[in-house]
């Protein structure tokens, strides 16, 4: 950038973590990497809390990481004073609102009185379907005030806004996964056991997920140990059930002081490990020889960490989620092999469970699933060369390269709209 910017950037958190951790990663890369004075403006601070220890939930400001974090609540600050640390301006010369979120009136109200307008940009869900090349960077004025909103959505084609990345993940990755001392250190701070020779790791970040007693017993049948490590979350009830129901304490009373559940039956050997900062899932990811994730923050870091991944979707009733799932398989799925390609699809529609099928789905379950395991080394190859191909197409640049874009262009949407 040659000339600093400010940004704000707005964020409803719905449920899990998926919104705030987006907006959180891309509020530190800005701010951290391209000198972007950054506002992340969000209504829950517990739910960044957790993804951010330090952030004080008793504070309606606070800079965090480089970070102003401002408590966006109901009643929204008066615009006669500057509303941040340091006397940053009213409103920002780049406002993202995140995942269609609505902008408090007062703010929108300031945006039209600026005499020149700031970049107005709805950051989109992630989406594989081919209509995103197409809608992506499209405007939309304003019914009433002289402002327009652009529609950013994060993809997979350079047509799109791209991935988050940060400049330096992929050689972090690289020096942790080549570090044999770096990875045994990091179990070793999990107090989780040091892989043995034999043994798959797999990680399990999920929503509940009615599939998951049938992979489970595919673990505890087959002939290959498998340590499963999973996050504290929604699927624990479910996993504490599978071994035993009320007998088990997963309890984050105790997951929070070191004390990780072992639980064993046949092959299979579960972890469950308390909730952690980004950084350290991260690792995780990268640790791990096979990861299941959930949602999209966690499923775009489980391709940056070039191991075979399994997605669990957000569902919804309509079932559109699944035309979504096949979206992203069809082009991931493209450059490999067809039994390697049919073993990914039949696991990840077994996994996301199409409504009204899941008695056919789960019943092939295992089978998928040692299917899946039988292809790791190619999957694993295949991984490692897709996240580098993703690379090049970063989210927080073309964000920044766009508000220059408009910029340029304002001038003349001025005075057309005058004529």
């Amino acid at each position: 950038m040659s000339k600093a910017i400010s940004c704000d950037i707005f964020c409803a958190v719905v449920d899990n973590y998926g919104d705030i951790g987006v907006c959180w990663r891309l509020a530190r890369q800005l701010a951290n990497e391209q000198g972007v004075t950054v506002r992340l403006w969000v209504d829950d601070l517990k739910s960044l809390q957790r993804l951010c220890p330090e952030v004080d939930i008793a504070r309606d400001e606070q800079r965090c990481r480089g970070v102003v974090v401002r408590h966006w609540s109901k009643v929204f600050p008066p615009l006669t004073k500057p509303l941040s640390l340091g006397g940053e301006r009213v409103v920002a010369d780049l406002v993202i609102a995140a995942f269609a979120c609505k902008l408090p009136e007062s703010y929108v109200a300031a945006m039209a009185a600026q005499q020149h307008k700031p970049v107005w940009i709805n950051l989109e869900y992630l989406s594989a379907e081919d209509w995103i090349d197409t809608h992506h960077k499209l405007p939309s004025p304003h019914p009433c005030l002289p402002l327009t909103k652009y529609f950013f959505f994060p993809g997979f084609t350079p047509k799109t806004g791209g991935l988050l990345l940060e400049r330096d993940l992929l050689a972090r990755r690289d020096a942790f996964q080549r570090d044999p001392q770096a990875v045994a250190a990091y179990w070793q701070s999990l107090h989780v056991p040091q892989p043995q020779a034999d043994e798959l790791r797999v990680s399990l970040f999920s929503y509940e997920n009615a599939a998951l007693p049938e992979l489970l017993r595919a673990w505890e049948q087959g002939a290959q140990p498998v340590t499963c490590l999973v996050p504290e979350g929604r699927i624990l009830p479910q996993v504490e059930q599978y071994f035993g129901g009320v007998g088990r304490d997963l309890s984050r009373q105790k997951l929070h002081v070191g004390i990780n559940p072992d639980l064993r039956r046949g092959s299979l050997r579960v972890h469950v490990l308390p909730f952690v900062e980004q950084e350290r899932y991260d690792e995780l990811l990268w640790a791990c020889d096979i990861n299941f994730v959930r949602g999209e923050d966690s499923f775009v870091r489980a391709q940056w960490a070039g191991k075979p991944c399994i997605w669990q979707i957000y569902p919804q009733h309509d079932g559109v989620h699944m035309h979504k799932l096949r979206a992203f398989m069809a082009r991931y799925c493209a450059g490999l092999p067809p039994d390697a390609a049919r073993a990914v699809q039949h696991l990840w529609e077994g996994w996301n469970g199409e409504p009204g099928l899941e008695s056919a789905a789960l019943s092939g379950l295992g089978q998928a699933w040692n299917d899946f395991a039988a292809h790791r080394p190619m999957l694993t190859k295949h991984a490692q060369v897709w996240a580098q191909e993703l690379s090049g197409n970063s989210l927080a640049l073309n964000l920044l390269d766009f508000s220059r874009e408009v910029g340029r262009m304002r001038p003349f949407e001025i005075e057309a709209g005058k004529s």
